[in-house]
C-alpha cells in the first residue's frame, strides 16, 4: 500500500483508530524473515523441534476420521473434547477448571481483545506492569483506556506501588499481569507478591487478568501457584497453546467464573462466530497422545540451552554498567543500559549489523524505556544467540566510543578518542 496516497475516508473512521499504529509485532516478524539477520526480536516458538512424523500422524488422523467435523462450523465456546484436555492440563497445574468454565479463542491475542471489549469504556483506567506485553497494550488501546503503569522488579509487579495508587483513590477496571517468565522482562512474580496482589485486588473489588502462556516452559526451580489458584473468584486466566505446541494453530483459551464468561462469550462470538474446528481437533488429538509431553520437554531443553547461551554472552560482551534479568523459563531477557542509550534510535544500525532486538519503548504506554531492550533467545540456535549478543555489544561499544569522542575538543565525530 502506498503510504502517501490520500485517504478519501479520513473523516469517516472511528475516533479510536487515531490511536492505532502499525503493529510492533508485525514489524518484528518482517525483520526476522531476513536470513542474514540474527533476530533476537520476535518471540517465535522453535516449531522445528516438533517431530514432523508425529504432527503428520495427528493431522492425517483428524482429516481421515473426523474430517466432516473438522471442516465444519463449530460452537462458539469451543469443541468439548479440547476443553476437556485443557481442563486436565489446568487441574494438573493446580488450577481448578472444568470444561464448562473454559472458552476457546483464536490465540491468546483474541482473548486480550475480548477482555478489553467487555471491561473498558473510553477513559477508564487499567493497571498494567511497566514494562508490559506489547500485544496486550495494542489490544487494550483500541478501547481508549488510560494506562496506570505499575513498575516491576525481579519479584514481578511491585504491588506496594499499586496499593499506593488505590489508597489515593484510583480504581482501575482491572489489573493485567504476566506472572510467569514475564514478556518482556523475563521475571517471575514471587509467591509473596502473588498473595499480596490477590489480597489487594480482592479487597478493592478489582479483577485480575492473569496472562500465562509460558507457565509450562520452566527451566529452573519449582512452580509457583497461579493467581487463579490463589483466588479463583477474582482472577480471569488466559493462556494458549502457541508456546507449548504450535503458534500456527491459533488456539488460546480463557477460564473464569460463569458471570464473566456470560459476558465474554457473546463478545467473542460477535468477532469470530466460532473458532476453527480443524485447529481444535488437531490440538485435541495432539494433547490426547502422551508423546506431546516428551515434545514439550525437548522444547524446554532447547530453550534452556539458548537462555544459558544468551546469559553467558551478555556476561562476556555487554558493557559493565548494563544490567539484565535472569529468567528461569520462557523466552526473554530484559536488558537495561545507561540512560544515554536510545535503543529505538539504534535499531536500524543494529539491523545493518545483522542483529535485531525490540526497543524498550514498545512495552510502555507512555513511550518510556528508551534505554531498555528485549532479547528473545527462543528461535536462533545457541551459537547464533551468542553471536547476536556479540554483534549487539559491538554496536553498544561503538556508541560509547562515539560519545566519548564527542566530549573531547577537536575530536572527529564517530571516532574514539586516541584512535
Amino acid at each position: 500500500m502506498a503510504e502517501n496516497t490520500p485517504d478519501p475516508y479520513v473523516d469517516l473512521y472511528a475516533r479510536r483508530t487515531a490511536g492505532m499504529s502499525a503493529s510492533e509485532v508485525r514489524a518484528l516478524f518482517a525483520v526476522a524473515s531476513r536470513p542474514e539477520v540474527i533476530s533476537l526480536a520476535g518471540g517465535m516458538p522453535f516449531v522445528q523441534a516438533l517431530p514432523r512424523e508425529h504432527i503428520l500422524e495427528v493431522v492425517t488422523k483428524v482429516i481421515t476420521e473426523r474430517g466432516d467435523l473438522a471442516l465444519q462450523y463449530g460452537g462458539g465456546v469451543g469443541h468439548l473434547g479440547l476443553r476437556e484436555r485443557l481442563a486436565d492440563l489446568l487441574n494438573g497445574e493446580g488450577i481448578a477448571a472444568d470444561p464448562g468454565s473454559i472458552v476457546i479463542t483464536m490465540g491468546g491475542q483474541q482473548a486480550l481483545d475480548i477482555i478489553g471489549r467487555i471491561f473498558i469504556d473510553p477513559g477508564d483506567q487499567i493497571a498494567v506492569e511497566a514494562p508490559s506485553y506489547v500485544g496486550a497494550l495494542s489490544a487494550f488501546s483500541a478501547y481508549e483506556p488510560e494506562f496506570l503503569q505499575v513498575p516491576l522488579d525481579d519479584e514481578g509487579m511491585i504491588v506496594d506501588e499499586l496499593e499506593a495508587h488505590l489508597r489515593g483513590g484510583v480504581r482501575p477496571a482491572f489489573v493485567y499481569t504476566v506472572p510467569n517468565f514475564h514478556n518482556p522482562a523475563g521475571v517471575t512474580m514471587s509467591l509473596a507478591r502473588r498473595e499480596q496482589l490477590v489480597a489487594v485486588c480482592r479487597d478493592a473489588g478489582i479483577p485480575i487478568i492473569e496472562d500465562d502462556p509460558y507457565r509450562a516452559l520452566r527451566f529452573d526451580g519449582d512452580p509457583i501457584p497461579a493467581l487463579r489458584t490463589l483466588d479463583p473468584a477474582n482472577v480471569i486466566y488466559l493462556s494458549s497453546l502457541s508456546k507449548v505446541f504450535a503458534a500456527g494453530i491459533r488456539i488460546g483459551y480463557v477460564t473464569a467464573e460463569p458471570s464473566v464468561l456470560q459476558r465474554f462469550l457473546p463478545a467473542k462470538e460477535a468477532a469470530d462466530l466460532c473458532p476453527s474446528n480443524l485447529s481444535q481437533l488437531i490440538a485435541e488429538e495432539y494433547l490426547s497422545d502422551e508423546r506431546w509431553e516428551a515434545n514439550l520437554q525437548t522444547l524446554i531443553d532447547i530453550y534452556r540451552e539458548r537462555r544459558d547461551a544468551c546469559l553467558a554472552a551478555l556476561a562476556e560482551h555487554f558493557p559493565t554498567d548494563a544490567t539484565w534479568t535472569h529468567p528461569s523459563g520462557g523466552f526473554y531477557v530484559w536488558a537495561t543500559l545507561p540512560d544515554v542509550f536510545d535503543t529505538a534510535r539504534m535499531l536500524p544500525t543494529a539491523v545493518e549489523r545483522r542483529v535485531a532486538y525490540v526497543p524498550g519503548t514498545a512495552f510502555y504506554p507512555d513511550g518510556s524505556g528508551a534505554n531498555r531492550l528485549r532479547l528473545a533467545y527462543c528461535y536462533p540456535d545457541a551459537a547464533d544467540v551468542a553471536e547476536g549478543v556479540r554483534r549487539l555489544s559491538g554496536l553498544l561499544n561503538d556508541e560509547e566510543s562515539a560519545r566519548a569522542a564527542a566530549t573531547v575538543p577537536g575530536a572527529v565525530p564517530g571516532r574514539a578518542a586516541g584512535s
